[in-house]
């Protein structure tokens, strides 16, 4: 497995630890109620929501995304013989490049992580009496005053970032993020132009990490929001599988073990995916097939996971860079809570290069005329890498894959500025060249 890594080539990795739903009950059972809490949590908030966005007053202050049918890509993946992989009409594509207030998966748990700050504030200090409050007394000229004192800080290679850095100032809450040297300058100025301070880091994510962490600790004013531990963070991915669920059931295409549904999810540092694993891992049991898909210059969570090492394991100890276009998924290290956790729910681990995800970024693009970032293209990339390698094969077959539904994640892309979006397409039409 370590020579595979080290050679920074696409490949399918099979997790040999993950066990039948059945004989994890303890684990899921654990963390049942913190999903159904977030679940409850951006209900409260949902009418404070639509009076701090305008984007989400159609809404009633729900922050969701579409299913979207992608057929149009049915013919790009093969199987090893050279056949079409899976039929147009299984596939698709979750939306969460186009989430509203962040425009991208980060939305959910970011906003959720600022909720569960604000409301233990709000509630200690007696701007909202209790949890059946009206919770759009937070957007008072009083509750904007006290929030004033008060500072959040993240690290973030973008994404996380923005979302923090957006719902916070829309609360008046201080914001530092503290961004990696793999951050997009786009991202920063977004971040400036809320009013949120951007702290510029020369080290990778996991050290911007280390010295946001390390800031906050022992005050009571600043609130350091853990990308790499953060139940708050996580479980407000994990509703995202409830939004996903009745999307099918409205479809017809409820999962079931003769027609699972396969998600294959961008992982970074573990936290989104790993929420959505354990969301899809509660509803549908073993019903669900879920891969995680990382660059081959940045596979933390594969290498954490099939080391046994978990946080310990960098893949600087592989001589690999973390250089790719894919900036949302360049972490050296996964995180130690998901890590952990995801160890015997997770199905699979997939690499793609980056010429994967431009080719197929621009593939989304030329069929559907859907833009996303190179990091939400992960997905679609690694289903190509699963389909063309024999033991990947052998693992749709084995789990029913081809006869159920497709489903990659799109994790970024709303709010990417267009001529970075025509500079992606750029460079897959060079390569295709």
């Amino acid at each position: 497995m370590e020579k595979r890594l080290r050679q920074a080539r696409p490949f399918f990795w099979e997790n040999p630890a993950r066990r039948p739903v059945a004989a994890c009950g303890e684990v899921l059972a654990v963390h049942a109620p913190g999903v159904a809490a977030a679940r409850e949590r951006f209900t409260r908030f949902a009418p404070l929501l639509a009076d701090l966005f305008p984007e989400l007053r159609a809404v009633g202050g729900v922050i969701a995304s579409q299913l979207l049918p992608i057929p149009g890509l049915a013919d790009v993946w093969r199987d090893p013989e050279g056949n079409a992989a899976f039929s147009p009409e299984r596939l698709f594509l979750k939306g969460d490049h186009d989430l509203p207030v962040a425009g991208s998966v980060k939305a959910r748990g970011g906003v959720h992580a600022v909720l569960c700050v604000a409301e233990r504030l709000a509630l200690a200090q007696g701007l909202v009496s209790s949890p059946q409050d009206d919770y759009r007394r937070l957007a008072e000229a009083k509750a904007r005053t006290f929030f004033a004192g008060h500072r959040l800080s993240v690290g973030s290679t973008g994404n996380l970032g923005l979302s923090i850095g957006v719902m916070g100032r829309a609360l008046g809450l201080g914001v530092d993020v503290h961004m990696s040297r793999e951050a997009r300058e786009w991202k920063k100025k977004r971040l400036r132009d809320v009013g949120a301070r951007v702290v510029e880091h020369a080290s990778d994510y996991s050290a911007a990490c280390a010295v946001a962490r390390a800031e906050a600790q022992g005050r009571d004013d600043l609130h350091f929001i853990d990308d790499e531990n953060s139940l708050d963070l996580f479980y407000g991915y994990a509703v995202a599988a409830g939004e996903l669920a009745a999307q099918l059931t409205a479809a017809g295409l409820s999962p079931s073990p003769e027609r699972p549904v396969s998600l294959y999810l961008p992982c970074g540092v573990g936290g989104a995916p790993g929420g959505i694993a354990l969301g899809a891992r509660l509803l549908w049991g073993d019903a669900a097939v879920i891969s995680f898909v990382e660059p081959v210059q940045a596979p933390c969570f594969l290498y954490g996971l099939a080391s046994g090492r978990h946080e310990a394991a960098s893949v600087a100890e592989l001589g690999l860079t973390l250089a790719t276009e894919a900036d949302g998924l360049a972490v050296g290290r996964p995180s130690r809570f998901v890590g952990r956790l995801m160890e015997p729910l997770l199905d699979a681990c997939v690499t793609v290069a980056d010429a994967g995800l431009l080719r197929h970024l621009a593939a989304l693009y030329a069929a559907h005329g859907i833009e996303v970032e190179p990091s939400a293209a992960a997905g679609l990339a690694g289903m190509e890498v699963v389909c063309g390698d024999p033991d990947g094969w052998r693992f749709v077959r084995d789990r029913k894959a081809a006869s159920g539904v497709l489903v990659a994640w799109a994790t970024g892309g709303r709010l990417v500025p267009e001529a970075e979006h025509a500079a992606f397409r750029t460079k897959a039409a060079g390569l295709a060249g």
